[in-house]
């Protein structure tokens, strides 16, 4: 099998570009597959309605199979909008013919305003051509019509309905509850031996959800296409959709029920691969004979949840701005707050935390032995070693439960920011070393600051806690008066050195943060991983690493 999947897309046209094969052919593409086109039916739509539609002759939709089939192995077919019986049918002799190992049906019968999309004997057409499927994903309303029961008011009716109609057809199905009333969506797939495979979701508060029938159904056959399991699948097709729903109204792409945001997923990872540097050359000067000299920031500065300790953190605070802004916005930290992070999204964070705090720990041990006060020794010392130790209990709690996510190894994110602090606090002046740790306290603290209070059931909850509790926030004040001193202190060299520091970590703790949404399924199951790491043992034995209600 190709490292890319050849997929071909059977479906109508949407020249707006929210749905049918110009969606289906953005979505083959976000989930990493070649895409390909048939055109069943030629739609004038925009993100308001259907306008007119043109049915080009069945000899010409053969055409167009044969054409493409004789040349192209495919990895996986996707159907969508086929239109009539005739095409129903013509399209099912084509793949009677070629059988390909995946194929995907999105059976469009019935639009989400209820609306009936087929005539009647298209429709018993269609319900027939499912049963060729590997996986099809009605919604509610088409489900209704597969199975010919009522139209499913609850979850629990929906997959009643589902798992009668796999286990008799031997096809199996994804139950879609986004036309449901709920917070939370669930995209589930049935197979025909009963099993289950749940995938839960947040509902987004937008209109711009054109599209999203065609786009999970071409995603779902770009990832079995490329071999991926079912689980697998269904995991990355519903996160990559939930955030090309998230920012979709973004694109400000029409007036009405606007398109997804295929591509966004794609951007950013796109952005995160850059090799431009972090600091402009102009960030800071050569220089800082004063605070001001570290400039006006660019963007609005937030409000500091802990106040900066005077002239040169409020400099620092201020510099940091964009940097603190990001963070407060990315998804990972909204998704986090709400709970629609994955848990094994939020597993990986924690693994990589976990990681991060002893040698975090270790950087902290390194200013300890370098302070030229009592007062600085003691609260460097406390820092690293840890009275506080809750948050070190919360990662062994939850990787004790599993215990194939405690074995892990640093990610070349968490690998990068470590290397960064122990050259920085072992290798460069105090002052520094001091700025490069700060934002650790200081911007975790910023995201507890802005987090509401949260319901006892929230999954997150014990970790959104810890990011305001009081011994943190002192902790925090206390880092903030070291960096003061050490700034004050310093030449104007190394303050500037040390703004850089600063700056450079801020960036550093985006990364973080953002890496858990960077992750493919194949990593996980590499071969060429690096020997196992065991986490929790050393979570318990390793001193250091108990630093955590101090840090994270």
């Amino acid at each position: 099998m190709p490292s890319v999947p050849r997929v071909l897309s059977i479906a109508g046209t949407d020249p707006s570009g929210g749905a049918g094969t110009a969606a289906d052919l953005k979505s083959i593409t976000a989930a990493g597959g070649y895409g390909m086109s048939v055109v069943t039916t030629l739609v004038a739509q925009n993100t308001h309605g259907v306008r007119d539609l043109h049915v080009p002759p069945t000899d010409f939709l053969t055409q167009q199979l044969q054409t493409v089939s004789d040349d192209v192995t495919l990895d996986a077919v996707k159907t969508g909008m086929l239109g009539t019986a005739e095409i129903i049918a013509t399209v099912g002799d084509w793949l009677d013919t070629i059988q390909p190992k995946i194929i995907v049906v999105d059976p469009v019968m019935i639009a989400t305003s209820g609306d009936r999309l087929l005539q009647p004997e298209a429709e018993q057409a269609m319900v027939a051509f499912c049963r060729r499927a590997t996986v099809v994903t009605p919604n509610i309303d088409e489900l209704a019509v597969l199975t010919g029961q009522p139209c499913a008011a609850t979850e629990d009716e929906a997959l009643e309905q589902a798992a009668r109609w796999s286990a008799e057809t031997g096809v199996a199905v994804i139950v879609k509850t986004g036309h449901l009333d709920t917070l939370t969506v669930t995209n589930t797939w049935l197979s025909p031996d009963g099993i289950r495979i749940a995938v839960p979701s947040t509902r987004v508060d937008t209109t711009s959800t054109h599209g999203t029938g065609c786009s999970l159904s071409s995603a779902l056959a770009t990832r079995l296409g490329r071999g991926d399991t079912p689980e697998a699948a269904l995991t990355w097709a519903t996160g990559w959709l939930h955030e090309a729903i998230l920012h979709g109204a973004a694109l400000q792409v029409g007036s009405g029920h606007g398109p997804v945001d295929h591509a966004h997923r794609s951007r950013r990872l796109q952005a995160a691969g850059t090799a431009n540097p972090w600091l402009r050359p102009d960030a800071v000067p050569r220089a800082l004979e004063t605070p001001q000299d570290l400039g006006a920031p660019r963007v609005p500065t937030p409000a500091a949840a802990v106040p900066p300790a005077g002239p040169w953190t409020t400099a620092l605070w201020e510099a940091g701005a964009e940097t603190t802004s990001a963070i407060d916005a990315s998804d990972f930290v909204q998704a986090l707050v709400d709970g629609s992070l994955s848990e094994a999204d939020f597993t990986f964070y924690l693994a990589q935390d976990a990681l991060y705090l002893n040698r975090y720990a270790r950087s902290l041990a390194a200013l300890a032995v370098r302070s030229s006060s009592t007062e600085s020794q003691q609260f460097w010392s406390q820092a690293s070693t840890g009275a506080i130790t809750e948050e070190a209990d919360l990662h062994r709690t939850w990787m004790a439960t599993r215990p194939e996510a405690a074995r892990t190894t640093a990610s070349p994110v968490t690998s990068a920011y470590t290397d960064f602090l122990l050259a920085t606090t072992l290798g460069e002046d105090r002052a520094v070393g001091a700025a490069a740790v700060l934002p650790c306290f200081w911007l975790y603290a910023q995201v507890g600051g802005g987090i509401p209070d949260v319901p006892a059931d929230h999954p997150y909850a014990a970790w959104l806690d810890t990011y305001r509790d009081p011994g943190f926030v002192t902790a925090v004040q206390g880092a903030l008066d070291q960096v003061e001193h050490e700034l004050a202190g310093a030449s104007p060299a190394v303050r500037a050195a040390a703004a850089r520091a600063y700056l450079t970590a801020c960036r550093h703790e985006l990364e973080f943060f953002e890496q858990a949404l960077r992750l493919e399924p194949e990593v996980a199951a590499s071969r060429h991983q690096a020997p196992d790491v065991a986490l929790a043992p050393a979570l318990s034995t390793d001193a250091t690493a108990d630093f955590a209600g101090a840090a994270r």
